[in-house]
């Protein structure tokens, strides 16, 4: 098995097939959106496939060390930008192809009309760490 990770963006333009901004769609469009990821994630659940998954509120800040002291703040991303993390799943599967095959389901998830929206979502593999040797 092998851990990948599946980071949703929100895309602030549209940058996909069926990309309708979220903040244009009706409430019960957002509802059959949040409602299919549930199901998407309990069903992985079942099959033993989901470790974890969360979405992200569009608030936040940029930190950095500087050197001295407090670290600065800077106020951002902002839900006006052009991309901004929107979530993930963590998910731990058989195959690379078993991880591109979870990601084109979850792309396919209802937005504007309910129509899938065809989002690209990016795949990544957790960085193995080399075993351990004991002797």
């Amino acid at each position: 098995m092998a851990r990948y990770l599946l980071l949703k963006h929100y895309r602030g333009a549209p940058a996909a097939v069926n990309d309708v901004p979220m903040d244009r769609w009706t409430p019960e469009e957002i509802d059959a959106h949040m409602t299919f990821m549930q199901e998407f994630a309990a069903r992985l659940a079942e099959s033993g496939e989901f470790v974890d998954g969360q979405a992200l509120a569009p608030e936040g800040a940029w930190v950095r060390y500087d050197g001295e002291g407090r670290p600065p703040v800077t106020d951002g991303p902002f839900p006006e930008t052009k991309d901004l993390i929107a979530g993930w799943y963590v998910i731990d599967v058989d195959s690379w192809d078993r991880a591109v095959e979870l990601a084109g389901e979850l792309s396919a998830a209802p937005g504007a009309g309910g129509k899938p929206i065809h989002e690209w979502l990016e795949l990544r593999p957790f960085l193995g760490l080399p075993p351990t040797v004991t002797e």
